[in-house]
């Protein structure tokens, strides 16, 4: 038992598609089973140097529509994740899955690679599947061109904090209290968590018996969209009308989607498109193979994506293999992810990470939240009248924080000294909110401030209560920024009390 062990910890596996929100998830566990895990990033490793795993796995850069860059990335790997696709309806990108996953099984096959899993679309076949559902089986029929043993998973959609099909149906729920919508919402599905979808990965690598099969998974509850929609609202305390009508095509559905949602029309419209098949499991090949995974039901997947957001916990987002490949961040960046609305800035500071994160960790109390903090103190007074903490709660200490304690109306969520302070919104709000300052050290010996506001909306009233605060943001956050920025640079006595 222990040379078996021993043998499994030595087995080495490539992840492709580790900026994208599977193949993110799916790292971390594959290193606490125990196996040599080598990353496949397309331009630069530095696109991973955020995540919680990066010194723990190899990294190899190439691009699978470039053939010559996958042999050095294969070699010596007994297994390999395919979990590459596009996000688009387009003709084009649907032939360039085709032939990134030609280049991959090819190389795969020339450096002996025994499995390769992937990740597809569950559909019937032989019923007329949507362009996207059917760009995804021929990617698998893809890989199985060159004879390396292919473990094909097809799954519909999945339920979890960041996964883009849950995202999008989240967000319809949570800003519409009535909704007029296509026929497709009466469509069945069989959605999964994601954990479990990540369960079957890994156990792929250790059942020989999955190789060479196409295997469907789901969960235990089969309903149709409008079911998952109220479903979704009962859990979070809200009601919610659904009409359908039949004038609704997939390219109009697909802009309002865009409208009322963070995801844009041209991804929207291949998953609206998909939606009107069927996506229901129809083999019991997955039970056969994988006794010891129990999959949930849809309500517990949701209770648990929600619990993942509540607690917290931001990790791999659908958006990220997006974001990934634009370049540079721009210094004030918004957007709206896991459910959340997102204010992030960044600022180059001519300090340590120690300097930095003394400056932000010293906030509040006698100190202030720098430079209105006047602006703050009316916003806890406002507060206190309608029975919240207010800002009469102060600091226990002048600079030092633990998790745990109050600071004014915030409460410490996570403090990682230099790296990381995290503090989370008590006072009455329409959602939850919260606020995180990050350090990150530069290689020109300068230090990258980060500043967040995050805010997950309840409602159609939380997200009115956002955006009617929005326009102080600019004024209070820059300047926040800023003033954290000069404190870190000039930690003189003096300094610091004018700015802090």
């Amino acid at each position: 038992m222990q040379e078996a062990n021993n043998a499994q910890k030595r087995r080495r596996v490539l992840v492709t598609g580790v900026t994208g929100y599977i193949g993110g998830r799916l790292v971390p566990l594959l290193l606490d089973a125990g196996f040599a895990v080598r990353v496949l990033v397309r331009g630069s490793a530095k696109r991973l140097e955020n995540r919680p795993w990066f010194r723990h796995v190899e990294v190899a850069v190439g691009d699978v529509l470039e053939p010559e860059s996958l042999n050095d990335a294969l070699q010596d790997m007994d297994a390999a994740y395919y979990l590459i696709h596009s996000m688009s309806g387009h003709a084009e990108f649907s032939q360039r899955d085709i032939e990134a996953a030609q280049n991959f099984a090819r190389a795969a096959a020339e450096e002996n690679v025994a499995q390769i899993i992937y990740l597809g679309g569950l559909g019937d076949s032989e019923t007329n599947l949507s362009k996207h559902l059917r760009s995804r089986q021929e990617t698998g029929e893809a890989l199985r061109q060159f004879n390396v043993p292919v473990t094909e998973f097809r799954a519909g959609m999945v339920v979890g904090s960041g996964s883009l099909s849950f995202e999008m149906l989240r967000h319809l729920t949570e800003r519409l209290p009535a909704m007029i919508a296509p026929r497709w919402v009466y469509t069945k599905t069989q959605p999964i968590a994601v954990r479990d979808v990540l369960n079957y990965l890994v156990a792929a690598l250790e059942t020989p018996a999955s190789k060479g099969e196409i295997i469907e998974i789901g969960g235990t509850s089969v309903l149709t969209n409008a079911e998952m929609m109220k479903i979704y609202a009962r859990i979070r305390g809200l009601r919610r009308l659904i009409v359908s009508v039949p004038v609704l095509t997939p390219r109009l559905s697909s802009y309002w989607v865009h409208w009322m949602t963070p995801v844009p029309a041209d991804v929207a419209s291949p998953l609206i498109e998909g939606l009107r098949n069927e996506l229901v499991v129809r083999s019991t090949l997955a039970q056969q193979l994988f006794p010891e995974i129990e999959p949930l039901d849809y309500e517990t997947a949701v209770r648990l994506a929600l619990k993942r957001l509540e607690g917290h916990h931001i990790d791999t987002l659908w958006t990220d293999a997006l974001a990934s490949s634009q370049g540079d961040v721009s210094p004030v960046y918004f957007t709206q992810e896991q459910g959340m609305l997102i204010e992030r800035r960044r600022k180059q500071v001519a300090a340590t990470p120690d300097a930095a994160y003394r400056a932000f960790a010293s906030l509040g109390g006698q100190r202030g939240w720098p430079p209105y903090t006047w602006l703050w103190q009316i916003r806890g007074a406002l507060d206190r009248l309608v029975g919240g903490v207010g800002m009469r709660r102060g600091r226990r200490h002048p600079e030092e924080l633990r998790r745990g304690e109050a600071l004014d109306f915030w409460r410490v969520e996570a403090v990682e000294p230099p790296h990381l302070l995290r503090l989370r919104a008590e006072m009455k709000l329409p959602g939850h909110g919260w606020l995180q300052f990050e350090t990150e050290e530069r290689d020109d010996g300068l230090t990258e401030l980060v500043q967040t506001a995050f805010f997950a909306p309840k409602g159609l009233g939380g997200l009115i209560y956002w955006y009617a605060i929005y326009p102080l943001h600019g004024l209070i956050f820059s300047k926040m920024i800023d003033a954290i920025a000069a404190a870190a640079e000039n930690p003189s006595p003096e300094i610091a009390t004018n700015n802090i």
